[in-house]
């Protein structure tokens, strides 16, 4: 499928959304609709492996006669019927290979033509499809995958007749506007993303709970692709372990897999607060054809360090990732305990202060980071300057040479706020004995509501990064002895070091001083003459 097929796709579906959520909150549609579009991919998905697997035995359609009778309209439910005793081994099997099983009258087809007849079973069938891949499709892949997906909600209508005619609305709309489009993995996927972000557009601040703005995010995704001790050198062949703590829909990491290919990370790891996000980001991950073995996502709080995986006390046996990525809630209030103070996450730096946690979860990244990994984190410029606790992070991890670079960006480029923000990239064993400063405040493409990075800025960003290059009023290499100097106390405000600001041209005194002087001679010279005219007439003459 082409750009332009993508883009159309995914614009045939926001249209959908638009007309067909009425006065309901776009959050609350965006997971009703994503959840149906997942449900179409696993259904595609499964269809296609099953009629492999049974071969010539896969029946070519489903007469309409016995469609009504089945309620399905999948060819596998003739199948089914036909094999009754044959269903058990033949679910066994598809477990082994596809990892999940989708009964005939749950899959997409036959929901989608309940949906156009207006069945009024649509909504129980529903429910009992999505209970049935959550609870016995395959060990805990899809558990709690719906969780938050509730069809009985009033928002779908006040009576249960009223929400089911909403749903077959919704549905029938929604397989129509997939009708005339490819359904791989990868266009289903691309379209998810492309509703993911335009629903993170309408929900301002909420969108920074589950949501990077595409461009940061392929600067992200492009740092921690290149080698981490020799950028200059280019890509890495392969990222064994690839890690983001606060991973929302799953954006960052699956961009990071598209930068280096499918095969190019053995695991992906990713955690996640918020329970409707988690589902979001699983869902995300199978869409974009990452199986379920080659990802893990956690529900749970990452300062609180919930994670069992990530709680190992052994030092030897503590996990650790080529590559950390994350975009955590910026100033994030939190309460940390006596307890908290000996965490080994933060023991070495202290604690981050209540108001800004901004400084924990960048600690909690940097704990489980390799030794010649990359992590590379946006946070808010205070992080940068400020006082107190966060100044003595800041100090210790620049003392032990572990900020590697600082990235400025412009304002607005995020939905949850305007403020600027910048990316820290740490690295546990960095050789430059410098810190990058990068300062691309300046370099962005104005937007109504929203800045952007074009792919030109993020080229310039990524190839700074890459060479270490220096640029006049953009980038530049800051020694550790100008950092630590009296003047700046391990400040690290971008403005210290490199200023956006147009030098002012030089000026040659000796040259200026010599124009004066012909200037005040011909001034004189004219002022003689006129005084000797004036004389001629009598009349007085001008001051010399």
């Amino acid at each position: 499928m082409t750009d332009q097929e993508q883009r159309k796709l995914g614009q045939t579906l926001w249209n959908i959304a638009d007309q067909l959520r009425g006065a309901m909150n776009a959050d609350d549609f965006r997971d009703y609709m994503l959840a149906f579009l997942f449900l179409r991919y696993l259904s595609d998905n499964f269809e296609a492996a099953a009629a492999k697997e049974l071969g010539p035995d896969y029946p070519d359609e489903v007469p309409d006669d016995i469609r009504k009778k089945l309620g399905a309209a999948s060819p596998l439910a003739l199948w089914y019927q036909d094999n009754p005793d044959d269903t058990e081994e033949f679910e066994r099997q598809m477990r082994r290979k596809v990892h999940y099983v989708i009964r005939p009258e749950h899959l997409w087809t036959s929901i989608a033509e309940m949906a156009r007849r207006q069945d009024g079973d649509l909504l129980d069938t529903l429910q009992r499809g999505m209970k049935f891949i959550e609870e016995e499709s395959f060990q805990s892949t899809f558990k709690g995958l719906f969780s938050e997906i509730n069809l009985s909600s009033e928002k779908l209508g006040k009576t249960m007749p009223v929400r089911n005619a909403t749903l077959c609305r919704i549905i029938t709309e929604i397989a129509k506007g997939l009708k005339e489009f490819s359904t791989a993995s990868d266009m289903l996927g691309d379209a998810y993303e492309y509703l993911i972000g335009q629903f993170a557009a309408g929900s301002g601040k909420k969108a920074g709970e589950f949501y990077t703005p595409q461009f940061v995010s392929d600067i992200l995704s492009r740092i921690v692709q290149l080698d981490g001790q020799e950028p200059a050198t280019g890509p890495r062949a392969h990222i064994d372990s690839l890690l983001d703590f606060a991973c929302g829909s799953g954006s960052l990491l699956l961009n990071v897999r598209k930068q280096m290919g499918p095969r190019g990370i053995g695991k992906i790891y990713g955690q996640e607060k918020n329970i409707t996000t988690y589902n979001l980001a699983r869902m995300n991950m199978l869409l974009h054809g990452v199986k379920d073995s080659e990802f893990e996502i956690f529900h749970g709080d990452t300062l609180a360090n919930e994670w069992p995986e990530l709680r190992e006390t052994n030092p030897a046996r503590i996990p650790r990732f080529d590559a950390v990525v994350a975009n955590p809630p910026f100033s994030y209030r939190w309460t940390p305990t006596d307890a908290t103070a000996e965490d080994t996450r933060f023991k070495n730096y202290g604690l981050a202060p209540k108001s800004a946690a901004d400084f924990a979860f960048l600690l909690h990244g940097f704990h489980f980071l390799k030794d010649d990994g990359v992590m590379a984190i946006i946070l808010p410029h205070g992080v940068l300057f400020r006082g107190g606790a966060e100044e003595r992070i800041r100090t210790k991890l620049l003392k032990d040479g572990h900020i590697d670079t600082v990235i400025g960006l412009p304002a607005n480029l995020f939905y949850s706020t305007g403020i600027p923000v910048c990316i820290l990239v740490l690295k546990k064993c960095k050789k430059p004995d410098d810190v990058l400063v990068i300062n691309a405040a300046e370099h962005f493409e104005r937007g109504k509501r929203q800045n952007r990075l074009l792919e030109s800025h993020i080229d310039r960003i990524v190839s700074a990064y890459r060479d270490r290059r220096e640029e006049p009023r953009y980038s530049r290499r800051v020694s550790m002895a100008e950092i630590a100097d009296e003047k700046n106390g391990y400040n690290l405000n971008i403005s210290r070091y490199v200023s956006t600001n147009a030098a002012e041209p030089e000026i040659d005194l000796a040259a200026v001083h010599k124009s004066l002087l012909e200037i005040t001679k011909r001034a004189r010279d004219a002022t003689v003459r006129h005084n000797e005219f004036l004389a001629e007439l009598g009349l007085p003459s001008l001051p010399m």
